[in-house]
This record gives C-alpha cells, structure tokens and sequence, in this order.
C-alpha cells in the first residue's frame, strides 16, 4: 500500500467497519437491570433517589417531598483500549491481519458497561449507596404496614456464591450506567507524531468516559445463601413485602434472577424448567428473566 492521506483514510474506515461489526453483534446485558444516565458534568449526585413516597389523597395543601436528604455521587471515569500498527505491515498489505484485533476492540467495549454495572453489583456488600448503607446491608431504614421506621434487609447470608433478585420493571432500577462520552474509535495516523516519525507506528484505539453506581436498593436482594426453591422464595419474599412510608406496598415485582457461571445450572433449572422433582410442577417457571453473568 502507498501510505498517504488518502490510503490511511480507507484503512481507518475499514478498521472502523470491523470495530462496529463486533460492537453491534456481541450481546450485553447492562440495559436490563441499569438505567443509562447521560452525564453533563464530571460527577452527578444522585440525592434524589431518596425515597418516592407515591400517591396520596390531596387533602388540604399539597405534601411537598423535598428529595436529596443525602448526598451521594458517582463521579466519572476513563477509560481506553490503545493498540499500535507497524509502518511496514502497512506498506507490505499485511494490515488485513489486525482485523480480528480490531473486532476484539469492538467486543471488549460492548462488555465493558457489563463490566462496570455487574462488578458493582458483585461489591454492593461493601460499596455504599445514596442512604449511607452498603448497598446490600441487614439495617436499611423502611417502614411496617402502620408507617412506623424498622430495620429492613436485603441481603441473606451464606457460604454460597452469591446471588441476586432484582426488580428492573420500573423507571429507576437497581442500578445506573453513568455515561459522560460514549466510546468513541479514533487513529493517529500523522506523520509529524512521534509515535509515527520516530516509531514508524500508526496507533488506533477507544476511549470513553463513563461508571457505574447504584439506584434503589429497595430494588435488589442478594443471597449467599445456597440456590434452591425455598431460598429463592424468601428472597421473593423479602423484595414485596415492603412497605412505603404511608404503610402501603412499595409494589416490587421481582423480574431479574442474576446468577454467576457457577450457579447457571441450578438457576437453569429452577427458573426454565417447566417441570421438577421427577414431573411436579414448577411453580416458578419463568418467574423470572435469567442473566448469567460472568463478571460475578
């Protein structure tokens, strides 16, 4: 290949091509259980998750819910993905054999929001959210059916990996993808640079700005408990029975069952089959949507 401007734009438009084909084919998971927030600044503060009280009868004046009690801010990060491509392989044709380097570019990008947000998840036991709490923590304020304060749980403790029921049916879920700059796939191809003067190396990569950080915890259960049919239920159990501040139901809907590799085979089971126990039937057959996710 004759290197000038006009054969490196064609290379980076076709290494573009086999980034976006991977991005666009490799399945992710993240949008199911975070919602995406466009971020405008270096940090957002999530105070107002503080909790919605719902509808009340309007008696009187209105009851104003002033929101953001607490303070609690993700701020966000970069990160890149930043290979190099030897002047020579281009100028000899052989730049076709960097195209599955690229594709693996496209891929680990997708994934890389998967990353973030499961990863997470996997840490709320020890990262806190915007009540002050680990995320997953046995003394979470709430409330009984008379609107008193008691100590809520959303985490069972065990000796088994860990496991997590979630709610993602409503407009805040459980957890948030904080986006400031999507990924974005650039080149420096200049013959005045550096890498490229003094190097003869082209460089291609990503970047982006982003993180992960959590939304209601009322939303989520995680177990360490062994996964079996009766801990399922009490997880189940655990996620509808609360209560808002009026004493009425907070209306949870598990809808989420995430599990790690470890546990595919048991939720497989529980979850997918339509009968158990050499024919009874499973009661909670597709009760949930399943997410297997290896970054747990």
């Amino acid at each position: 290949m004759i290197i000038n401007a006009s054969s490196l734009r064609d290379l980076y438009v076709g290494f573009k091509t086999s980034f976006n084909k991977a991005l666009n084919n490799t399945a992710s998971h993240w949008e199911k259980v975070a919602m995406r927030v466009v971020a405008v600044t270096a940090e957002e503060n999530y105070s107002w998750l503080t909790g919605m009280p719902g509808i009340r009868e309007w008696i009187g004046d209105r009851l104003i819910l002033q929101l953001g009690a607490t303070r609690y801010v993700v701020e966000n990060r970069d990160f890149e993905l930043t290979i190099s491509i030897r002047r020579n392989h281009i100028e000899d044709d052989q730049y076709g054999i960097y195209a599955p380097c690229i594709e693996q570019m496209g891929l680990e990008t997708k994934r890389h929001p998967d990353e973030l947000v499961f990863g997470l998840l996997k840490n709320g036991f020890t990262k806190k959210c915007y009540d002050g709490q680990y995320f997953f923590d046995t003394d979470h304020i709430g409330y009984d059916e008379n609107g008193e304060e008691v100590t809520v749980t959303n985490f069972t403790a065990g000796a088994a990996p860990a496991w997590y029921l979630l709610d993602c049916s409503q407009p805040i879920k459980p957890l948030l993808y904080q986006e400031r700059q999507p990924f974005i796939f650039e080149s420096l191809t200049d013959g005045t640079n550096d890498h490229v003067f003094f190097r003869a190396k082209f460089i291609y990569g990503v970047r982006g700005r982003s993180n992960a950080g959590f939304g209601l915890w009322q939303l989520a259960h995680a177990s360490k408990a062994e996964f079996n049919e009766a801990n399922f239920t009490a997880a189940r159990e655990k996620l509808t029975s609360q209560k808002r501040q009026s004493g009425q139901p907070l209306g949870i809907n598990p809808t989420h069952l995430v599990v790690p590799r470890s546990l595919e085979a048991a939720a497989r089971k529980l979850i997918n089959a339509q009968l158990i126990n050499g024919g009874e039937s499973n009661i909670w057959a597709n009760a949930a949507e399943l997410i297997v996710s290896d970054f747990l």
